[in-house]
């Protein structure tokens, strides 16, 4: 019975795969923008953690879980480079199938327990984590597979009765990967490695082996990292020279940025109890209170409380940094043995899972990537597109069309402002007497926000034409409660069928050679 039920959730984790949801801009910008754009030559955006003088991100990682997967559409494409949404749902799929492989096979590997095993898989399998963030190109999604592994490897450590120089090298390698990949991979480790000291001490040629291995791969990312941030138009300092101010070691910077609070104030600082408070009943739900009087003291726990307790010293605190702990603290409770408690528990996981899987996975932002999807396939001679209340915008998923169109990201300006950007901006239909336009302007908008009202406040400066909506989107930013006047179900309701991403074609209105033409995409 179990593994149908496991089976189906597989399926769950497919249909939430391919949901283009976006949970959280560095999905794109902390990975595929930059390396799309390093690969097929595309113009895309890199943010400051790339392009700063001391960049805090390694591009070895990304190479790794998103380099050589787009290296090898570009070798089954051939000469030409492959289209941005087929990148984007591959990737998705590979990510589906990593979490499924190798965290699936970790959990199996980390609970000895059979019937407790099957019990930990069906959670994991269950958890709107597994199915929204985890599919996502997340570098948190790459560590949670990452931190597994380590315990994995470190528990096969743990319980050898001799050197265990292979699960050592391993542990070397995974765990440099895990720093060049994110810097708050430590501390997910740092206790359960505290248990490993009375080993390396009984075996010092062990702990000589992971030391050597964890080398290699530090030189390796700190070399393409420098190579990487030392293009062929600027002097590269020589590799093997002993001056390590010439090197790029972004772990290391990465490090010294985030130590500074007045930085991480930039990105806004939380109190420090909203990692045990806030964020994880926001990720696990029902299963934060079950965890807190039930759990197990096995290496998942102790991995999850050294990284959430150490976490919470640095002040900037977001759930998804947290997403390595929820497969550990599922695999590592008891569920109610109680039969009627038992039930009611699985009742409000299932419901808690269901909404923020649909809300998360489904409705966040969920009309961005198939909007540049349609301007890319669709909208080809736009010369501009303007965005605003919705999240950044991934440039890279309209591939070569950035060489000729612009993207503006308005995000949260007020109208006023809006306005006064579409009116420099408004254009024609983009074609007149069989030519086109110099100029061909889009405004892409939630549908909450009611762009076409009150255009040019009266003054007719532009006119917008619906030219495509998509349905299945929320933008959480842009709602508007009003308990007061609405209700709450009226206040729901009002959100619910406000719902949607639409985009208009941004017109002069003494042109009027236009006609309307809108599609819906429910």
């Amino acid at each position: 019975m179990w593994r149908r039920l496991y089976l189906l959730l597989l399926l769950v984790r497919v249909y939430f795969a391919l949901s283009p949801s976006y949970i959280h801009p560095d999905e794109h910008f902390q990975s595929l923008e930059v390396i799309a754009g390093d690969i097929f030559g595309w113009e895309t955006t890199r943010t400051w953690e790339f392009s700063s003088v001391k960049p805090i991100r390694s591009v070895f990682p990304l190479w790794l879980a998103y380099g050589l997967p787009m290296q090898l559409l570009h070798l089954i494409t051939g000469d030409d480079a492959p289209s941005a949404t087929l990148i984007y749902y591959t990737l998705r799929i590979l990510f589906l199938v990593a979490s499924f492989v190798f965290e699936d096979w970790a959990i199996q590997e980390l609970v000895t327990s059979p019937r407790h095993r099957q019990t930990a898989l069906l959670l994991v399998a269950s958890s709107y984590v597994t199915w929204a963030h985890q599919s996502h190109t997340f570098s948190n999604s790459v560590e949670t597979i990452a931190v597994a592994w380590a315990l994995v490897l470190i528990r096969r450590i743990y319980k050898s009765k001799d050197s265990a120089l292979l699960a050592s090298a391993l542990l070397g390698c995974v765990s440099v990967f895990g720093v060049f990949n994110r810097i708050t991979f430590p501390a997910f480790i740092f206790l359960p490695m505290l248990r490993l000291v009375p080993h390396y001490v009984k075996h010092p040629l062990a702990f000589l082996v992971m030391g050597s291995f964890g080398f290699l791969i530090a030189f390796i990312g700190i070399y393409m990292d420098t190579a990487f941030y030392h293009p062929p138009t600027l002097p590269r300092p020589s590799f093997l020279s002993l001056d390590i101010s010439s090197k790029v070691i972004t772990p290391l910077n990465n490090l010294i940025y985030n130590s500074n609070t007045s930085n991480l104030a930039l990105h806004g600082l939380h109190p420090r109890y909203t990692h045990f408070l806030i964020n994880l009943p926001q990720l696990l739900g029902p299963a934060t209170l079950t965890a807190l009087v039930s759990s197990q003291f096995t290496f998942p726990m102790l991995s999850a409380v050294s990284g959430t307790a150490i976490l919470s010293v640095f002040q900037h605190q977001e759930a998804r940094f947290l997403m390595p702990c929820v497969p550990l603290i599922l695999c590592s409770m008891q569920l109610p043995r109680a039969r009627i408690m038992r039930k009611i528990w699985i009742t409000v996981w299932i419901i808690f899972n269901m909404a923020l899987g649909l809300l998360m996975g489904v409705y966040h932002q969920g009309g961005v990537v198939p909007m540049q999807n349609y301007i890319a396939e669709h909208l080809g001679n736009a010369t501009s597109v303007i965005w605003w209340k919705t999240y950044s915008p991934p440039t890279w998923l309209l591939g070569k069309m950035n060489e000729r169109c612009s993207t503006v990201d308005l995000m949260g300006a007020k109208r006023n402002v809006v306005e006064e950007r579409l009116e420099q901006e408004k254009g024609g239909c983009g074609v007149e007497s069989g030519e086109m336009k110099s100029k061909e302007t889009y405004l892409v908008a939630p549908l909450a926000m009611n762009a076409e009202k009150d255009v040019g406040s009266g003054k007719q400066l532009y006119r917008l034409q619906e030219v495509w909506v998509y349905r299945s989107h929320l933008g959480l930013d842009a709602l508007d409660f009003d308990f007061e006047e609405d209700g709450v179900l009226g206040a729901v309701m009002k959100v619910w069928d406000s719902r949607g991403l639409g985009i208009w074609r941004v017109e002069d209105p003494a042109d009027e050679s236009c006609t309307k033409a809108v599609d819906y995409d429910i």
